[in-house]
């Protein structure tokens, strides 16, 4: 009987080999010798190393961690019914209908490649950052990993922390700093009011309860609600201030937040936006 963990090498073989460099933001190029993605390129999309991938693929590696799977799934921009059947392959529980949806369906994955023009990140319902442009770094700063788990919208406010590192920060909003805090909360209230069962959405709300009077305050008034778009300045060291309209998208079916900053054609921020775009070092969709 063959086992069936020795299937995964050649499952993601195939689904690298199917996936265009053009739907991840890369130059198809003349000197491919094949159309599909090459192992570095798919090791750089999911934030590990081309070792690893190696040893996956010739089945030296049968084990990935639930985080690594999820990596490897967004990166290969894998149907629901693929990611269900890598976690399978690799020994792990799919995840479940009851949890917050933390899986980019190629369709969002293929447009926020192609929107090199627009900073633009990819949210789960309770603000969870999973995905984020190059022009986005390049306005906002690189996202700051924590040790465990992903970068938060709300972890990062209520601990005045900065989900970017260097780059850019929001120094004024067309509401005020307070008025974001309560959408947010608000938003978070009725996410754990749709996914009473999510261990990460508990876990985040037991947390902040016991770091933020803010939060605690907030999340005792009951307040339930949807998180709002609102027009930013951002400080950005680079080309100063620039103001922008940040819009919030929902993704039918998944939950998902794809937050997009934009500004006027011929305006001085589309300027500055652009001088960022072609300043700021190759990078891809992550």
């Amino acid at each position: 009987m063959q086992d069936a963990h020795g299937d995964l090498g050649t499952v993601l073989r195939a689904w690298r080999d199917r996936l265009s460099p053009l739907d991840v933001g890369f130059p198809a190029g003349d000197s491919r010798r094949a159309a599909g993605l090459r192992r570095e390129e798919l090791a750089a999309l999911a934030g590990l190393s081309v070792d690893y991938i190696v040893r996956l693929e010739q089945g030296r590696a049968r084990r990935p961690s639930e985080q690594v799977a999820s990596a490897l799934a967004r990166a290969l921009q894998l149907t629901d019914a693929e990611r269900d059947h890598l976690f399978t392959l690799a020994g792990l529980l799919p995840p479940s209908p009851h949890e917050v949806p933390a899986h980019i369906p190629p369709g969002v994955q293929r447009l926020v490649a192609r929107l090199g023009e627009i900073p633009v990140a990819v949210f789960t319902a309770s603000w969870d950052l999973l995905s984020w442009s190059p022009l986005w770094v390049a306005l906002l700063g690189e996202p700051v990993r924590p040790a465990s788990g992903r970068p938060n919208l709300l972890r990062a406010h209520f601990g005045n922390l900065s989900l970017g590192a260097g780059g850019g920060r929001i120094i004024r909003r067309s509401g005020s700093v307070d008025a974001f805090g309560a959408s947010l909360v608000a938003d978070l209230r009725r996410v754990a009011g749709r996914y009473p069962d999510d261990r990460r959405v508990r876990a985040l709300v037991q947390e902040l309860l016991s770091t933020s009077e803010e939060f605690r305050a907030l999340w005792e008034s009951g307040i339930v609600g949807e998180h709002q778009s609102e027009s930013k300045v951002v400080s950005n060291e680079l080309v100063g201030d620039i103001e922008l309209d940040c819009d919030v998208f929902s993704v039918a079916g998944t939950d998902l937040r794809i937050v997009a900053y934009t500004a006027a054609a011929a305006s001085e921020a589309a300027a500055k936006i652009e001088f960022l775009r072609v300043a700021a070092p190759a990078a891809v969709v992550r």
